[in-house]
């Protein structure tokens, strides 16, 4: 009878120590580290712990529009710009900036645009005597440019955009007086600038103090915004802000077209 008993109990004994050693692993687990749980933190930690600073243009005292800040804003953080100082036309506003390669404004000045509202070139334009060219195809092109100096017909220098297109930014023509270009650059009204078959006119003493210097070393990125097409269908620019964790940013506002403005900002 004992010896029954005590191997039953003995029995008992060895299949709670074998239940026990099963046991023990398990409930020591959270205790240890495991591979699964290391990646899940690492993983877990802020994306902008590891995420580069935001870079943003300095416009200094001069406030752009909402579309030039967020492309300037872009151009800055993506380094589209390779280091080379850039050029921003914003058409709405009739508004040439020029910065250095850090994205840091140099100037700003008013302009003269196409006298037709669009944002693309009338295909062979180019090849074309001005007479011939109508009104509504007087349009200055949106994209971004590989510009370079270069002489027109007359043989004046000029920054040409898109020669094929025969678009260019040269000092105000003033051979026509009837159009009274330097008078219409005096004003605030966006809409006495649009007077040009295309090209984009700038004063002579910015040209020769901000533009000319730029196109110096060779070659420089023109960016024209668009005035019917959105900024990001045009170069596929994002928010800066957004993209790197600090919610909307100053550009935020460009995923939307402002009204049509009627007056140049205050530069």
């Amino acid at each position: 009878m004992r010896a029954e008993v005590f191997q039953a109990w003995r029995s008992g004994w060895l299949a709670g120590s074998a239940a026990l050693a099963l046991l023990l692993p398990a409930a020591l687990a959270p205790a240890l580290p495991r591979h699964g749980d290391m990646v899940l933190r690492e993983r877990s930690e802020p994306a902008a712990a590891k995420m580069a600073a935001a870079r943003y243009a300095r416009f200094g005292g001069v406030k752009p529009s909402a579309d030039a800040r967020h492309l300037a804003d872009w151009v800055a953080d993506s380094g589209d710009n390779a280091g080379s100082d850039f050029v921003i036309v914003d058409k709405k506003f009739a508004t040439i900036f020029v910065f250095d390669g850090a994205a840091k404004l140099l100037g700003a000045s008013p302009i003269l645009l196409g006298a037709a509202v669009g944002d693309d070139s009338v295909p062979d334009i180019g090849k074309r005597p001005v007479a011939q060219v109508l009104p509504r195809e007087r349009t200055t092109p949106a994209g971004r440019f590989m510009a370079e100096r270069g002489h027109n017909a007359f043989g004046h220098d000029v920054i040409w955009l898109d020669y094929d297109a025969a678009v260019s930014i040269p000092r105000v023509v003033t051979s026509q007086a009837s159009e009274h270009r330097l008078e219409r650059l005096a004003t605030r009204s966006v809409e006495d600038k649009r007077i040009s078959f295309g090209c984009i006119n700038v004063p002579a003493a910015f040209y020769e103090s901000h533009v000319r210097p730029s196109f110096a070393a060779g070659r420089a990125l023109v960016y024209v915004l668009p005035e019917l097409k959105s900024v990001r269908q045009v170069f596929g620019s994002y928010d800066v802000a957004a993209a790197h964790g600090q919610g909307v940013g100053l550009s935020a506002a460009a995923a939307k077209p402002p009204p049509s403005p009627t007056t140049a900002p205050t530069l």
